[in-house]
């Protein structure tokens, strides 16, 4: 079946024969934005059952209803990979979060370090963000944003059968080698602030039996470049590209 070039993601069951009605805000994108109608197709998906290809059967300004009428994809799986960050600025957050979504990090959790210079965190917004990276890269999974929490809470309740891969950039040039590691694991990135750790947390980082100090290569990246290679160097070591 020829996929809808529309994709939206819907709150709500997708199944053979189910009619899944439209928000005012979906509505009025469908058919004042993109200008369709009836009979026209759009792609949905939930995160839980697969793309569907549907049919627009009832369509105004404020309202609508889609009919399902096959399944175009099936419910895509993402590793067992968290991405922790610190918050940077508004713009470069809304980046990392929706790299993270498109390249197929499963929760996504900010954290708030010694050095953290931007604790105001919207996570309605960068969820929403997610939301419309997996719209427009054809993913079926949309991560969870949490919460923002402290670094020493986040590792004081921390679960030590996932690993932790450490980003530590007092590290630039050594190794990046994930050694002694194996696939299949519950896994998580984590990427420290612009003014990066403070000595006590790389200390009580380097401490802990489940954390993997690397380095991102022989500079020291801004933080929302180090989340980009970071996802690309645990995909190549541990992932899901092979």
């Amino acid at each position: 079946m020829e996929r809808a070039k529309v994709r939206l993601y819907v709150d709500q069951p997708l199944g053979q024969g189910q009619t899944v009605p439209l928000d005012r805000d979906h509505a009025n994108y469908l058919f004042n934005v993109m200008r369709m109608g009836v009979g026209d197709a759009v792609a949905l998906f939930n995160g839980r059952d697969g793309e569907w290809r549907t049919e627009v059967v009832q369509a105004n300004k404020r309202a609508g209803v889609l009919a399902c009428q096959g399944l175009s994809a099936p419910q895509g799986e993402v590793p067992d990979l968290w991405l922790i960050f610190a918050p940077i600025k508004k713009a470069r957050t809304d980046f990392i979060v929706e790299k993270a979504a498109e390249m197929g990090a499963r929760r996504i959790l900010p954290v708030l370090t010694e050095f953290t210079n931007s604790e105001r965190v919207r996570v309605d917004r960068l969820q929403a963000h997610c939301v419309e990276a997996a719209e427009q890269c054809g993913g079926t999974y949309v991560p969870e944003v949490a919460e923002p929490v402290k670094l020493d809470a986040l590792l004081a309740d921390w679960d030590p059968a996932r690993q932790l891969m450490f980003c530590d950039e007092s590290l630039a040039g050594g190794s990046s080698a994930l050694s002694g590691v194996v696939a299949g694991q519950p896994w998580a990135i984590l990427i420290g602030p612009e003014g990066g750790f403070s000595e006590g947390e790389r200390k009580r980082l380097r401490a802990l039996p489940f954390a993997h100090p690397v380095s991102l290569g022989p500079r020291i990246l801004r933080a929302d470049t180090a989340a980009v290679a970071a996802m690309a160097l645990w995909q190549d070591c541990l992932g899901d590209w092979s």
